[in-house]
């Protein structure tokens, strides 16, 4: 008979059993207080270059219109996300890092590059077209990944595959293009201001035109292609290092080659530009959406294949699976946990489906051999916290599985997985069967 996998340890224990206090700058406390202090030093820095560049008047016109499409590029990317929706924190870290700190680094670093370019070569205007097309890519794209590679490194938990790096891209991308949207929208205001331009003849509209209107989605798409590496190095088996470093990597050097193509139409003329838009950026655009609505139908599919074996065990009812597995169902059931239990429960709900998605994929992994040492852990971890909220989820799950999909006899989903080694006593969460990772090669 399997044993039931232990509990994890203390956080803060020893082998021994007996806690062990952490230094002084490895409590989270202290992390997240250098961060926020970090991100609201390079907002302020960076509120203040704006400013100064664009003026008062000029950064308030620019900050009104910088924002229009911002409401909408978040909501896509978190639809994106849905199927795991990550912790809001890990969001609004992005957005903050890519509208403050790479904001702050790619306006220092081109400044910087741009100058000793046309210091060293005597040639101010070849200097500006090669910080636009070679320096600005290399140090914008390596700004925004950096957000990406912290969220990789430190919230690992929360980064399970390609579109966990495409959402994450895309906050902080959308971040960056917001902040530098407003410096070139203050910055096209203020030359209306000078030259008398108005209407939509003038510059402040020929820049809301380009950069709201038609390329909204270019910075998101170039960074989505960094986010795609590190989404599919998050897939790779922990002994694959090479394949962990080089798909970052290669993400990383497309989208820099991507922004670089993007930044040198401009120095082609008009119909140059039109050419690269029509030609490279919108099918590059559909293409990318395309694969990032496939990767989310195949995480549901993998969601409907992994979590029966657990309906088998008796920590899911059977007809879950297949309410997990359908983003409506999933609707119907927060909706239904709203008007049956307030939002408390609807919470608990959208927590469960969130578990769940979780676990399925931490099985995935460790069918694919891909699991890492902490597997049995993990997984317990995620059936107490689906256990815990099993009152709200349950009736709320089937109500939506009848509403959404056929009857599911139950025991139909016996033959996918092992069964509990023993019944648990009336209240008390099933026991586990696995006992060891049986799938780590």
């Amino acid at each position: 008979m399997a044993s039931s996998p232990p509990y994890p340890p203390y956080p803060g224990a020893a082998p021994g059993g007996t806690p062990r206090h952490p230094h002084w700058w490895q409590r989270p406390a202290v992390r997240y207080g250098a961060m926020v202090t970090l991100l609201a030093l390079s907002g302020l820095v960076i509120l203040a270059l704006v400013r100064e560049q664009t003026g008062t008047r000029g950064f308030l016109v620019g900050l009104g219109l910088a924002v229009l499409p911002v409401p909408l590029l978040l909501a896509a990317f978190r639809w994106l996300g849905r199927v795991e929706p990550g912790p809001w924190r890990n969001l609004l870290f992005a957005f903050a890092w890519g509208a403050c700190a790479a904001a702050l680094i790619a306006i220092v670093a081109n400044s910087f590059a741009t100058r000793w370019i046309a210091t060293t070569t005597a040639d101010p205007a070849g200097a500006d077209t090669l910080g636009a097309t070679v320096i600005a890519p290399v140090v914008e794209e390596t700004a925004k990944a950096a957000a990406v590679l912290l969220l990789f490194l430190f919230r690992r938990r929360d980064f399970h595959g390609i579109l966990g790096g495409v959402v994450a891209a895309g906050f902080t991308a959308t971040g960056f293009a917001f902040t530098e949207n407003v410096l070139y929208l203050g910055n096209a205001f203020g030359t209306d201001q000078l030259t008398g331009g108005s209407g939509i003849a003038s510059v402040t509209a020929a820049t809301f035109f380009v950069r709201i209107v038609m390329s909204p989605f270019a910075h998101p798409l170039f960074t989505v292609l960094t986010g795609i590496g590190f989404g599919a190095a998050a897939l790779a088996a922990d002994r694959q290092r090479v394949r962990r470093v080089l798909l970052p990597l290669a993400g990383l050097l497309l989208a820099m080659g991507m922004h670089a193509l993007w930044n040198g139409s401009a120095t082609l003329g008009q119909f140059g530009f039109i050419a690269v838009y029509g030609a490279f950026m919108v099918p590059a655009f559909g293409l990318l959406t395309w694969l990032v609505v496939w990767t989310r139908q195949r995480e549901l599919r993998t969601v409907r294949t992994e979590l029966p074996a657990y309906a088998a065990a008796g920590w899911l009812r059977p007809a879950e699976p297949f309410a997990l597995g359908s983003m409506r169902a999933r609707r119907l059931a927060r909706k239904f946990a709203r008007e049956h239990g307030g939002r408390p429960a609807a919470r608990a709900v959208a927590q469960y489906e969130a578990y769940a998605t979780s676990l399925a994929f931490l099985r995935h992994r460790g069918r694919a051999g891909k699991a890492g040492a902490d597997f049995v852990t993990r997984e317990r971890e995620l059936l107490l916290e689906l256990w815990r909220r099993r009152a709200a989820a349950r009736p709320a799950l089937e109500h939506a599985a009848r509403l959404t999909a056929p009857p599911v006899p139950y025991g139909a989903g016996w033959a996918y997985g092992p069964v509990p080694a023993r019944w648990p006593a009336q209240g008390q969460p099933p026991y586990s069967a696995y006992g060891e990772n049986p799938y780590r090669r």
